[in-house]
This record gives C-alpha cells, sequence and structure tokens, in this order.
C-alpha cells in the first residue's frame, strides 16, 4: 500500500496509508478543513546507456563536445570541441593569405 501526502487550505500536511482503490479524504486529519489535496512530488529519472549523450549527465571535470557533431571528424587539435564555426574561419583566412 503507498502513503500518500495530502495538504489542507490552512497548510498542514498529513500522511495517509491507504490502497489505491481507496476514495481521497475529504477533511485534514488535523483540523478538519477540507477539502484537501494531495500533494505530487517530481520523480528523478537518469537515463543511462548506449543509446543516451555522455554529456546529458554532466561531470564536472569534463567540457561539452558541442562542435564534434557537427564535423563529423571532431576537432583535430583535440581541445575537446567548441568553436567550429570560428576554427573553420581562421583555417580560411589563413588559406587567403
Amino acid at each position: 500500500m503507498p502513503i500518500y501526502e495530502y495538504r489542507c487550505p490552512q497548510g498542514h500536511v498529513f500522511e495517509l496509508l491507504q490502497p489505491m482503490g481507496d476514495p481521497q479524504p475529504t477533511v485534514c486529519e488535523v483540523c478538519g478543513e477540507g477539502p484537501v489535496e494531495r500533494v505530487l512530488y517530481p520523480v528523478a529519472v537518469h537515463f543511462k546507456g548506449s543509446g543516451f549523450y555522455s554529456t546529458d549527465y554532466g561531470r564536472g571535470g569534463r567540457k561539452k563536445d558541442s562542435g564534434s557533431s557537427e564535423d563529423g571528424a571532431g576537432s583535430a587539435d583535440g581541445d575537446g570541441g567548441g568553436g567550429g564555426a570560428e576554427k573553420k574561419k581562421e583555417k580560411k583566412e589563413a588559406a587567403e593569405a
């Protein structure tokens, strides 16, 4: 049986152990005011496996590799990506000079 958390209009919060099929309570267990509403909390979901990007759940020491997916081959100097358009512009200017 799950534990549900409810909040009354006066701000009291209480927990209730009840089966899923039972109806929601109508009044607060603390003060008797109603109607009460069920409190929902977001659930932390982490997708792990080979089908997900490693940059989705960052690690403090790694840089984001934003340029390698656009170029296909990644950056040639091994700086971890980023600034791909600026490097192409620099190469183009150097070739023209």
